[in-house]
């Protein structure tokens, strides 16, 4: 792992969701910066002080040199969004798979630099797009797809948080500090952090990609230097059409991340504080209430493998975390091993989500401060 040293909050969800299945042992990292903390940190991620390097550069020259029985095989990312890309380009350079944490990168340039490199190296590249990883998400994309509501009209994502309607970076606030840096965070404030997880969201639980957009973005907070609050309205290639609202100065809002699909037999609703709940709305008959379980054999072959206990126990954040981890490992083993074969329906967030969501970023900024009307969303 490179990042997630002692007070990372996202460091610590890596560690979790990695180890929830057993396919990974943390055996390397550079947790940090400052090697005294990196070293600290080593006490909690349970790796030997030995394997702790003083920067991660010298992680991938050294853990290189081992043997192949000793080396590492993968590199968690979960560092600041500026270091991403040289993080990940030397991780493929040295053989190392990738698990790296959104947005991709810092510039759509950068993104696609790193999309020819994953495609020269044959190597996995796995983003954590963690709403993705819901089997409720995978159920609505199965219906979506199999043209269950027919053909879709209307998508709407919703994505407020309140943490940021104080200027917390100016308060010593170390998360908030980095994310409302350019240099550190990228051209997108709430953008980068929320609003790309809202553009995968829609992108992935329909099937459709968006094909043009027009923006509103501001940042409320006095002296802020990057957005904080953001509405886009976006067309589908299809002629789907639909709004984008993403938010960090909501006051009094937790991580209220909804969405809702309509077509035109139908409609779905999901909302991540309630993920195990699928809403499933008919024109001509009553709602349905679709609910999470392994054991629900009315549900997709996709949906119950993303499933880890039977109807009624909850499974949230982790789990979702989880399974993009376990998902990635069966693509591992394939190239471990030639006999090796994963199920058809295994999937998670590639390089090709990253770069699409780095031409939201742009694009929805460009589209904000410019007198164009509507920008064509390309990729």
């Amino acid at each position: 792992m490179i990042g997630g040293g002692e007070g990372s909050f996202i460091g610590a969800i890596h560690y979790k969701a990695a180890m929830l299945d057993g396919y990974y042992q943390l055996v390397c990292g550079a947790f940090s910066s400052d090697h005294a903390k990196s070293l600290r940190s080593a006490g909690y991620y349970h790796v030997e002080p030995s394997r702790v390097y003083a920067t991660w550069q010298e992680m991938f020259e050294k853990e290189a040199a081992l043997s192949d029985e000793e080396r590492m095989e993968a590199v968690i990312i979960a560092t600041p969004n500026h270091l991403h890309h040289p993080q990940a380009m030397m991780a493929l350079d040295k053989g190392f798979h990738v698990i790296c944490d959104k947005p991709v990168t810092i510039s759509s340039k950068e993104a696609l630099e790193l999309e020819q490199k994953v495609k020269e190296s044959g190597l996995v590249f796995a983003l954590t797009h963690t709403y993705t990883g819901y089997p409720m998400v995978k159920e609505a994309r199965e219906l979506v797809t199999s043209g269950k509501l027919g053909k879709i009209r209307k998508v709407v994502v919703e994505y407020p948080q309140g943490w940021l309607s104080t200027p917390l970076e100016q308060e010593g606030n170390k998360q908030a500090s980095w994310r409302a840096n350019p240099k550190f965070n990228g051209p997108g404030g709430c953008l980068g952090d929320i609003g790309v997880h809202a553009e995968n969201l829609a992108e992935y639980f329909t099937g459709l990609t968006i094909n043009e957009l027009c923006a509103d973005i501001t940042s409320f907070v006095p002296g802020r230097k990057l957005d904080d609050d953001a509405s886009v309205l976006v067309r589908f290639k299809g002629g789907a059409k639909g709004l984008i609202f993403a938010s960090q100065i909501s006051a009094g809002e937790e991580n209220d991340l909804n969405i809702k699909v309509y077509g035109e037999k139908g409609g779905l609703e999901w909302h991540q504080m309630e993920p195990n709940t699928l809403l499933l709305k008919w024109l001509d008959q009553p709602m349905q209430i679709l609910r999470a379980g392994a054991n629900y054999q009315n549900l997709s072959e996709r949906t119950r493998w993303n499933c880890r206990t039977p109807g009624g126990h909850p499974e949230g954040y982790i789990e979702a975390f989880a399974n993009i981890y376990r998902n990635a490992a069966y693509h591992i083993l394939e190239k471990m091993d030639p006999d090796f074969s994963s199920p058809d329906f295994i999937e998670y967030p590639t390089i090709s989500d990253g770069v699409r969501g780095m031409r939201f970023i742009e694009k929805v900024i460009e589209s904000a401060k410019g007198s164009e009307k509507w920008l064509k969303f390309h990729s």
